[in-house]
């Protein structure tokens, strides 16, 4: 479905600001759509919304210019200018919106950009307002965009959506200072090849029209807060302001005072900010904003405020703990809470200050002996922000689920064909003891996850696994299946919930020992080939694991299984690369090779390919080439060699093996 508003209007007006009001009237709809898609992601819905419609309202023309426009005759154009667009406010929207976020040299990191700083028209106080949302397939074309460039967004919706040729695009994007236009549209229509359903999936759901919107209330106790902050700020600077006019007053005798002793400064319990019991089904953002308060001690203030204590000053007795590249510093502002209760005879609070979780631990018998530990959260969604770890016990880990969880159960891993089993859950959300997943060198036995089904009021409704690996946040757990498996066409990770996800991910269960700790946020199996092995071998399937980083950087493990190994059998690694962009949205393909001695005994080099793949060249101890997705080539003894690939875009293609 193509929209075609983005063209002028037929209808010609007697003024030329009437006429340029009537065009961006006409157009008023489809530009804030694109001004709202092309912002940036970090921007935030709300302040999106707000953005969109202001770059738009002021592409309007003041009445001066206007005349002046219409009074001077435009230029004739050449034969070669017959391309320039015709959408001087479409132009006038991309500009601002492609410039919006841009820094000047030397800017502070954490202050906004300048154009950010300053306000202007529309604003919305005491509101938040965002786009209704949509289902599934809106919410994964939202985090696919997200990892666009703006000039690639602004591209894909002009040429998908709307329906514009490559050339006018290029020109607009020119016109509006973008750097690489060209490489946009490329880029944007290369998005368009790999999302099938994407320009109707835009064009249908309400998650982009920015037009049609909700509205809820801003956080009232944090407005209450800011409130009392702003009067006591005021207070204090009149105070000030009395004070310096009182010592410049003339005192040829003034009275010394008594230096005052400096007060404890930190937050207290009632600085605490509580999200409403019914947010998580009220909102458009799920994540760990959308979480109530809950357990026992709620109303401890002296359990709170020891917890924000710790946190601020860890004392001598407090043991913290943090996950990779997690500061361990105080919240800038007030944090959210989240629980406060009681779990295995341990108090326990969680807060939550939009970037971290941090959980307090108290000691039953000693206020001493307390245990901290901070990790990294952010943007976390409606399946990393599904449940936390509360407590860490011999039987097991016990987890607060998140209030859009309408089903909770566990299974093995190990088993597949074990179906999941019901989890008992307190009135709060604290499950009973799920055993956990011991360290690397303890013996793979079980590998026991979490399986967790949304609520059907949020418009998801789906299942998905989490494994526990000692950090507060368990691993996401997902699957990509091979070429040619499964619908929708499998080039983005799905809920490894299904039967074929289940046999895949019990080969890959084991390495999950050696994540323990890590800041792991996800994990993705991606069966990236299948190869008939030499001297009846049976069938072997070539799988890329990415872990993925809370932090960003991803480490990948290539390993390859057979067939003919058991459900427990754990698959073969091949490689491992740190801190690579490989089985990534942004490294979408790969080949690799191993050396494997055949049940005769005979050697062989094996490779194997991506999709994309159309040809594999084999260097070292044995030399090959040939225009297929995988090889195997004997050899006298265990070989060693390299590999690469030949892509169908004829770019090449490093591979990873057992040397790399």
């Amino acid at each position: 479905m193509r929209f075609g508003s983005l063209r002028q209007p037929t209808e010609r007006l007697d003024t030329p600001v009437l006429e340029a009001e009537n065009a961006l009237v006409h157009q008023y709809a489809d530009l804030v759509r694109l001004a709202y898609i092309t912002l940036p992601p970090s921007l935030g819905r709300h302040q999106k919304v707000s953005v969109s419609h202001s770059v738009v309202q002021r592409a309007l023309p003041s009445a001066r210019l206007a005349r002046a426009r219409s009074s001077v005759p435009a230029p004739r154009r050449a034969a070669a200018d017959h391309a320039r667009p015709e959408h001087p406010y479409l132009v006038t929207v991309l500009r601002r919106v492609l410039a919006y976020d841009r820094r000047p040299p030397l800017w502070p990191a954490r202050l906004g950009a300048p154009r950010a700083l300053v306000p202007r028209l529309p604003i919305v106080l005491g509101l938040r307002l965002f786009p209704r949302p949509g289902g599934a397939e809106a919410l994964s074309l939202t985090r696919s965009l997200a990892g666009l460039s703006a000039e690639t967004r602004a591209a894909f919706v002009l040429c998908s959506v709307y329906g514009l040729t490559d050339d006018t695009v290029v020109d607009v994007l020119k016109a509006a200072g973008a750097k690489d236009a060209a490489g946009a549209v490329r880029d944007g229509r290369a998005f368009e090849a790999d999302e099938a359903d994407a320009a109707r999936t835009l064009a249908l759901s309400e998650e982009f029209d920015a037009c049609v919107l909700q509205a809820t209330a801003t956080d009232l106790l944090r407005r209450r807060h800011r409130a009392r902050l702003t009067l006591v700020a005021c207070l204090a600077g009149l105070l000030a302001g009395a004070m310096l006019l009182a010592q410049l007053a003339p005192d040829p005798a003034p009275t010394p005072t008594a230096p005052q002793p400096v007060a404890a400064s930190g937050l207290r319990a009632a600085d605490l900010t509580r999200a409403p019991a019914d947010q998580w089904d009220n909102t458009a953002r799920i994540d760990f904003t959308a979480w109530p308060p809950r357990g026992s001690r709620l109303d401890d203030e002296q359990l709170l405020n020891r917890a924000l204590s710790t946190w601020a000053r860890p004392g001598p007795g407090t043991h913290v703990v943090t996950t990779a590249a997690t500061s361990p510093a105080p919240p800038a502002s007030a944090p959210q809470l989240l629980y406060a209760g009681e779990v295995d005879a341990h108090a326990v609070v969680l807060l939550y200050d939009g970037q971290r979780l941090a959980r307090y631990r108290e000691d039953p018998r000693s206020h001493s002996r307390t245990q901290l530990s901070v990790a990294r959260v952010d943007d976390a969604d409606v399946t990393t922000a599904a449940a936390v770890e509360l407590s860490t016990g011999r039987s097991g880990a016990r987890y607060l689920i998140a209030p859009w969880v309408a089903e909770v159960q566990s299974r093995d891993l190990l088993r597949p064909d074990v179906i999941a089993q019901a989890l008992d859950t307190t009135e709060d959300g604290v499950t009973e003891p799920v055993p956990f997943t011991a360290g690397s060198g303890t013996g793979c036995d079980s590998r026991p996850v979490l399986q967790l089904r949304s609520s059907a009021r949020i418009a998801e409704r789906h299942a998905f696994l989490l494994a526990g690996l000692g950090d507060l946040s368990p691993v996401h757990l997902t699957y990509t299946p091979l070429p040619g498996h499964g619908t929708p066409p499998p080039r983005q990770p799905r809920e490894a919930t299904g039967p074929a996800a289940l046999v895949a991910w019990s080969h890959q269960a084991c390495a999950l020992a050696d994540l323990r700790g890590t800041g792991t946020r996800a994990v993705n199996a991606w069966e990236f080939a299948e190869q008939d092995l030499p001297d009846g071998g049976s069938r072997a399937v070539w799988t890329c694991m990415r872990e993925s980083s809370w932090r960003g950087p991803g480490d990948v493990t290539v390993t390859l299984r057979v067939a003919g190994d058991g459900t427990k059998a754990p698959a073969r690694p091949v490689s491992h690369v740190r801190s690579t962009a490989l089985c990534s949205r942004f490294g979408q393909h790969i080949v690799a090779g191993t050396a494997w001695r055949s049940p005769a005994g005979r050697w062989y080099a094996l490779a194997a390919g991506s999709r994309a793949v159309t040809g594999i060249t084999v260097s070292g101890d044995v030399t090959a080439k040939t225009p297929a997705r995988t090889v195997a080539v004997r050899t006298p003894k265990r070989p060693r060699f390299d590999v690469s690939a030949q892509l169908a875009t004829g770019e090449r293609l490093d591979g990873v093996t057992d040397e790399k």
